[in-house]
């Protein structure tokens, strides 16, 4: 393990040196207190397979063709259907296009979904951490110089756990997908000696606060948040030492994009609309680190008790005139106007629309959604900068385009849906409580999957090409954990996913046992070659049409447990 001490050019070094000191002093401390096996700054250890991030060279040709509406929002919106999500989907309307309409402006208005079963489902866990504030988490999981390691991370792994339940248990299926894909664009290794601590903070704060919200308030809200500074180093950014990795990485992936960067031309070159340059080059990253100079942690002891809040520090920001973008900043603006100014005008930028518009149309239709999708929510996303269901807005376009319900199996499930959905569709269930045995195991089989939830290293989140996962590694991982599942009993040998007791007492033979199931996980019976397959593992040689005795024989009893496991792992409830 590795910890960042901090240096800030200050010019009083004697105090700078203590800062080290106590750093030093409070890692080693909790580094004494870590299990000695060498875990990772995770609560729930393992070596996750590395994954390719390359991308196919042009997408699929031969697809298969879209189901029903339902299907394709709750595989696609969602984390796959529970039971009556289908049934009640269909009552919306009386075509596919009447139905998507009323599902989708309520999911993106999930104030008026009632979420009651899915917070008592989250209180049965005992979280303690959730509901603290920044100063709470920094006084209590950060500060401490005798704290145990699991105590200090706490708060990381009751997120990761909470993520999960929201996810299984949630009605806001949508807001859960789109929280998801802000977390992955806005990236942070969260497992770590700074972060872990504060992470309740920065997701609950700043991208659950946000996730349909205005853009421009979720950049500050993010570029506030002490994970965010600590990880890309903001909080080092002064006017003796400018740093510019978060600068760099704010414009490349969180804003205006890769293909609005145009090289090291001089930006007085660049080509101008309405005066503000079309892209950004060397200049423009070295002005942006500039602006945000002095934006740091309140995290100095020498200067009295700290908050871990998010801290402008006048006396080291760079207060000279700046342009960026072709705008011209004067010198000496008010506190923070320059970054806020930045902000304003990333947010208002059409590069950015279209950045973030390609991306939420990659995650929500295809690897490469179509141009025209890409055009109307770019020109809804920039029109609607100042609004504040901005985000909202530019998901409804996506999503009621005519290209939505014409585009499948373009995308597949990453590890987080698969296991997600796989509670979902089974009605299964374990202790999501922190630190239990049996919560520690899912995660162990879970985290070598390739996407423990926060842990994805570099600044760019996981990757969203399907290439990325249909790679040999994670579908052999993911094919172990509803296995394993399907497999835990409790304390009196009850099966926690009791996929028997749920099943109708008709339904018995290995035609009736694949349909209810398939029916039940994916929305639909799959095709005729896919279903062939499934119908022949359970049958095992027998009519097909013969009732089994599932009742009293263990071995069919067994094989119904390996039919829904590998339904979780078949191509009809892989796609997206």
């Amino acid at each position: 393990m590795s910890y960042r001490f901090i240096s800030r050019g200050v010019d009083d070094l004697e105090r700078e040196g203590q800062k080290r000191a106590l750093m030093a002093k409070r890692a080693e401390a909790v580094q004494s207190r870590m299990p000695p096996d060498g875990l990772p700054p995770s609560p729930f250890p393992s070596p996750a397979p590395k994954l390719r991030n390359g991308l196919p060279a042009a997408a699929p040709k031969a697809l298969p063709s879209p189901p029903p509406a339902a299907v394709i929002a709750y595989h696609r919106l969602g984390f796959g259907p529970r039971p009556g999500d289908i049934e009640a989907f269909n009552a919306l309307g009386a075509n596919d296009t009447e139905r998507l309409t009323a599902w989708v402006d309520e999911q993106l208005d999930p104030s008026s979904i009632d979420d009651s079963a899915a917070d008592a489902r989250i209180a049965q866990s005992g979280f303690t951490t959730l509901n603290k504030s920044l100063t709470q988490l920094w006084e209590q999981h950060h500060l401490p110089d005798d704290i145990e390691w699991y105590e200090r991370i706490q708060p990381f792994g009751e997120t990761v756990l909470m993520t999960f339940l929201r996810a299984i248990y949630s009605r806001r299926q949508l807001q859960e997908v789109i929280v998801d894909f802000w977390h992955n664009h806005f990236n942070v290794y969260a497992s770590d000696f700074l972060a872990g601590p504060l992470w309740v903070h920065t997701d609950r704060d700043a991208i659950r606060a946000n996730a349909f919200g205005n853009f421009r308030t979720m950049i500050e809200a993010v570029t506030k948040t002490p994970a965010m500074l600590y990880y890309l180093n903001n909080d080092v950014n002064t006017l003796e030492d400018a740093n510019e990795n978060f600068a760099r990485e704010f414009l490349e992936l969180h804003t205006l994009g890769a293909a609005a960067y145009l090289g090291s031309m001089p930006e007085s070159d660049v080509p101008r609309t309405n005066g503000v340059a079309d892209g950004y080059v060397e200049e423009t990253v070295i002005a942006a680190a500039k602006c945000l100079t002095g934006w740091t942690v309140d995290d100095r002891d020498w200067l009295g008790p700290t908050t871990g809040n998010f801290m402008y520090r006048d006396d080291e920001h760079d207060h000279t005139a700046k342009t960026v973008l072709g705008v011209n900043l004067p010198a000496n603006q008010a506190p923070m106007k320059d970054g806020t100014d930045l902000f304003d005008l990333l947010a208002q930028h059409p590069a950015t629309g279209r950045h973030i518009a390609t991306k939420l149309a990659r995650r929500i239709l295809g690897d490469f959604p179509p141009a025209s999708v890409v055009d109307a929510a770019a020109a809804v996303f920039t029109a609607q900068h100042a609004a504040p269901d901005q985000i909202a807005q530019t998901i409804r376009t996506i999503v009621l385009s005519p290209e939505f319900l014409t585009t499948w199996a373009d995308k597949v499930k990453r590890p987080f849906e698969i296991a997600a959905g796989f509670f979902r569709g089974t009605g299964g269930d374990i202790p999501f409580v922190y630190q239990e045995d049996i919560t520690n195991y899912f995660q162990w089989v879970y985290y070598q999957t390739g996407q423990p939830l926060f842990e994805w290293h570099p600044p760019n989140g996981y990757p969203d090409f399907k290439a990325s996962w249909n790679s040999t590694a994670p579908r052999v991982m993911c094919w172990r954990v509803p296995n394993m599942l399907l497999s835990l009993r409790d304390e009196t040998e009850q099966y926690y996913f009791d996929v028997q007791g749920v099943m109708p007492s008709d339904i018995r033979s290995a035609n009736a046992i694949v349909d209810w199931w398939t029916t039940r996980m994916i929305g639909q019976v799959p095709p005729d070659a896919e279903r062939a397959e499934l119908v022949d593992l359970m049958a095992q040689g027998i009519n097909p049409a013969y009732d089994l005795p599932l009742d009293t024989d263990e071995e069919v009893q067994s094989r119904l447990r390996a039919l829904v496991a590998v339904i979780a792992m078949s191509p009809s409830y892989l796609f997206r």
